[in-house]
């Protein structure tokens, strides 16, 4: 068998067209939105508005063309733009930064914790300054981030937080859910997500009725009214194709976090006395819907193709700290060490709904057997 055949052994996820069953409601809820040719604002989008923020425990839920427009949007609702700043952590994907970027304030960047990836509130206090006008927490990996002691001190500091839950649907943070924290929390549904969409999709949840209605007039022009535009927006609206399918798989979302929690604890005791470093636990007022089963290992590249050898798929999520990257790599940023040797550590590892035990044991064995150096 050659290494291509055997890269798709045990994959890094599943997809939908790997059930029947859900294939089959999703193209009917496809063909029901054909059927009635309501395909921009229509019902299926104003319902699972309604649903997802039922979901979330949020006043309200506006949904959107991806997770990096909720995040560009959250911003422009708060007039946050040329010469303000936003803290955000160096560990995550560029669309944390590029949302900041692209409304033309100025991220900051700052290290996160070693065993989490979390940003902590010890650097964002030390990054807030007088020009700080938000901070982004990033739920990542479908971890959540311990939020209060953030929110109280963004408060002292008349700075808003914007959630970035992109990674972490149906998440909990005590007894609420990710995204309902802070002022308003964004989400992607990129297929490969907890809670995905057949393309590009996302939405922001917020309890502050007035950021709702801005976020909504932004996305479609500034019109409330056709072709009466009160602000300058952009075209940033989910499809109600989309919005059906999101529906469909919404009513699966607990049930799934449900099972990638049980398979994460399983792939964490299967791992315990191995050659890598598992998720660490979470705390009493976090949670891990394990979007990514991310690993750390000393050897991380010599593994990652010791395990491809072995048919098991990975992938890295990231292998560049925002803040050295080309895009961002000209501007002065101190040394961040932890995003740094994080970078050069972490390796996600297979983990899906479904995901069967002898999977879990294969992965388990291939890491046990890994030749030290």
């Amino acid at each position: 068998m050659t290494a291509h055949a055997q890269r798709y052994r045990v994959p890094i996820t599943r997809l939908d067209n790997e059930d029947p069953e859900l294939m089959d409601e999703l193209l009917e809820a496809v063909q029901h939105v054909a059927a009635t040719a309501r395909f921009i604002l229509g019902p299926e989008v104003e319902a699972f508005e309604a649903e997802w923020a039922d979901h979330c425990g949020a006043g309200h839920a506006v949904a959107l063309s991806s997770g990096t427009d909720a995040l560009i949007l959250a911003l422009r609702a708060l007039d946050i733009g040329p010469g303000d700043e936003v803290v955000i952590p160096a560990n995550s994907f560029v669309a944390t930064a590029e949302a900041v970027s692209l409304v033309g304030a100025t991220p900051c960047f700052v290290d996160v914790e070693p065993t989490t990836a979390l940003i902590t509130p010890g650097a964002m206090r030390a990054a807030i300054g007088p020009r700080t006008r938000c901070v982004i927490p990033v739920h990542l990996y479908g971890r959540t981030l311990a939020l209060e002691p953030l929110a109280r001190l963004a408060a002292e500091r008349g700075v808003a937080v914007i959630e970035d839950a992109c990674q972490a649907h149906g998440a909990l943070i005590g007894n609420r859910r990710a995204g309902t924290v802070g002022i308003a929390g964004c989400f992607s549904f990129y297929p490969a997500k907890n809670l995905g969409a057949w393309g590009d999709a996302g939405a922001l949840v917020t309890d502050d009725a007035r950021l709702a209605e801005r976020v909504r007039l932004l996305r479609t022009h500034g019109e409330r009214v056709r072709y009466h535009h009160e602000i300058v927006g952009t075209t940033a609206r989910l499809d109600d194709i989309q919005a059906a399918i999101l529906r469909v798989k919404l009513r699966r979302l607990d049930t799934w976090n449900a099972a990638r929690r049980q398979i994460g604890a399983a792939l964490t005791a299967a791992l315990r006395d191995s050659p890598v470093t598992p998720p660490a636990a979470t705390g009493a007022d976090s949670d891990h819907v394990f979007h990514q089963f991310v690993v750390q290992s000393d050897e991380r590249d010599r593994l990652r193709v010791h395990l491809m050898n072995r048919g098991i798929a990975t992938a890295i999520h990231y292998p560049v700290p925002i803040h050295q990257t080309p895009a961002y790599a000209a501007r002065p940023v101190s040394h961040l060490p932890v995003a740094e040797t994080l970078a050069k550590r972490i390796l996600s590892l297979p983990i899906y709904p479904g995901m069967p035990d002898h999977e879990v044991g294969l992965v388990a064995d291939a890491i046990a057997d890994f030749p030290a150096a």
